[in-house]
């Protein structure tokens, strides 16, 4: 695959628009998504984008032969939309979207926690560390080539990796955001680069190369500024009058819009009509949100929200068969197919449940349920190891919590057990006896004692789930303490093959050949995937596995 450089080269050369168009492929995500982290504006987040790939058309020629592309767009990105913001009130702009967030997301997990302050937390790291978090993390790059990007080899760029990963979970924790070094690289991998609108990479590249272009007549002077400026100013003043009118202009425009639909609704000649013009709104609003979430890894709070709201919807009557048939709601009610096939197997096999699923709430559920693969056995069984330990993770955050009340009530000391801390969760615990017992101290557990010899913060880690607890051997365990928490990979790597499909078997021979050893994560398989059936086979497994789940 030809370089990012090769490419910059023959563009500055040739003014070749096939190879810039390649670039702005191959990182408009990353672009569009630092500055949407940045300005909380789609439309905003896609101008900056535009900006910044007008720049690099402009700076072709300039850049030297050690520049790394994926840093060099991040940091222009990242400083383009915090210069926008400096100039139209960021204060107020933040203050606002700030007010708005807490009411939207009162039970944040833990991308909404780390999600505002990533791009702060990058900016402190120095030059090289970053660069390896972008592209380990960002751009999913295996660590082969991570390290040839830095000219070093694999096993540099792993401890330049491990380093940097550390250097950002204690700048999280110091701002009150606890979470282990191995989850964090997985929550950045899976959530930090979402896909920008489709179309906006062909509008960037025709853009760009025309402000990159020598030709220097008025109309495409006028032309690059039109479309590389103007419409980025006037998003900027519409933004900062948004914020300043306040309330009122929005309560305003709240009455309008209410008034609108209730002539709408008036129109409508009976209760029949104005029952299937409401279903159809729904019906278009769901559209546009599956339209929005596609090739993206997971909704936004908002969009489940809007999702579980169409819960009730489906259980209407529903007498026009064009609602019936629209496709937002058979996707909606696949989806929820989906969710009570996972729930029934828990029904059916109680054995496979843990005391800890009661923290999951209705939003939990469907989020696991609309990646999973529930016709195969295979499938399922990473499906129903998913909620076990998306509902492990939600305790240990609760322990967490009940721990600081603990230590507080007790001059700081530690618990010798966890069940000393059960009486300290608010709200009380239900099944106290039956989730306690599945976590032991982590100096008695000898996977702990492994990690600690090669990273000695692991000694913060105070409890640990017992190994024989373990429902399934795919499952990892999760360890803990005040401030950090830790995945356990499962106790052997043929444990990880176990549910491979079967396309994939010899992807991960090929992996195994070139590193002398398993992989580790679905996402190292990724450039040993050769034909679009494994390729396709491999990106279903990928967004089937959560987070804080296998892998």
């Amino acid at each position: 695959m030809t370089s990012d450089l090769d490419l910059l080269r023959q563009f500055a050369r040739e003014n070749s628009q096939d190879a810039f168009t390649e670039i702005v492929r191959r990182h408009v995500n990353l672009v569009y998504s630092a500055a949407l982290r940045q300005v909380r504006s789609p439309q905003l987040a896609e101008e900056i984008a535009q900006s910044v790939f007008a720049d690099l058309a402009r700076a072709a020629k300039k850049l030297n032969s050690e520049t790394i592309l994926t840093a060099w767009l991040y940091s222009v990105a990242r400083r383009t939309a915090i210069d926008a913001i400096r100039k139209e009130s960021r204060r107020q702009l933040r203050e606002q979207i700030a007010v708005e967030m807490n009411n939207m997301n009162a039970t944040a997990n833990n991308w909404t926690q780390i999600e505002p302050l990533l791009d702060d937390a990058m900016a402190a790291l120095d030059e090289t560390d970053r660069s390896a978090i972008l592209l380990r993390y960002f751009e999913n790059k295996t660590l082969r080539e991570v390290g040839e990007a830095l000219g070093t080899n694999d096993d540099a760029a792993q401890k330049r990796v491990s380093r940097a990963v550390e250097r950002l979970r204690e700048f999280f924790s110091k701002r009150n955001v606890t979470i282990g070094a191995s989850g964090l690289a997985l929550i950045i991998s899976a959530n930090a680069v979402q896909a920008a609108p489709i179309g906006l990479a062909a509008t960037i590249s025709a853009a760009a190369v025309i402000a990159g272009t020598a030709v220097h007549t008025s109309s495409i002077i006028a032309a690059t500024k039109t479309i590389a400026m103007t419409t980025l100013q006037k998003t900027l003043i519409t933004v900062t009058v948004a914020v300043l009118a306040g309330a009122g202009i929005y309560q305003a425009k709240q009455a309008h819009d209410a008034r609108n639909a209730a002539s709408k609704l008036q129109a409508e000649q009976t209760p029949l009509a104005m029952e299937i013009a409401r279903l159809q709104a729904e019906a278009n609003k769901l559209s546009e949100l599956l339209a929005d979430a596609k090739d993206q890894k997971q909704l936004t709070q908002a969009q489940f929200n809007e999702l579980l709201k169409l819960r009730g919807q489906l259980g209407v009557k529903q007498a026009n068969a064009e609602v019936v048939n629209d496709p937002a709601f058979q996707q909606a009610q696949m989806w929820l197919a989906k969710e009570k096939k996972i729930r029934e197997q828990f029904e059916l096999h109680p054995e496979l449940k843990i005391p800890e699923m009661q923290f999951l709430k209705e939003e939990d559920w469907l989020d696991h349920a609309r990646h999973a693969d529930v016709d195969t056995a295979k499938g399922m069984r990473i499906a129903l190891s998913n909620i076990r330990a998306s509902a492990s993770w939600i305790f240990v955050q609760k322990f967490q919590l009940a721990l600081d009340a603990y230590m507080a009530a007790n001059q700081q000391h530690l618990p010798a057990t966890a069940s000393q801390v059960a009486g300290y969760f608010n709200p009380p615990l239900q099944e106290t006896d039956a989730i306690f017992s599945r976590y032991v101290p982590a100096a008695s557990d000898s996977s702990i004692a492994s990690m600690i010899a090669m990273n000695p913060s692991m000694t913060n880690l105070l409890f640990v789930q017992d190994k024989s607890t373990v429902v399934d051997p795919i499952d990892q365990r999760v360890a803990f303490g005040r401030r950090e928490a830790e995945w356990l990979l499962p106790f052997k790597s043929s444990e990880m093959l176990s549910v491979l499909p079967p396309e994939l078997e010899a992807v991960a021979k090929a992996y195994s050949d070139a590193n002398g050893q398993g992989f580790l994560s679905p996402y190292d398989l990724k450039p040993y995937a050769t034909t679009p059936e494994q390729k396709a086979v491999l990106d279903k497994l990928i967004k089937s596995l959560k987070p804080t789940g296998y892998f």
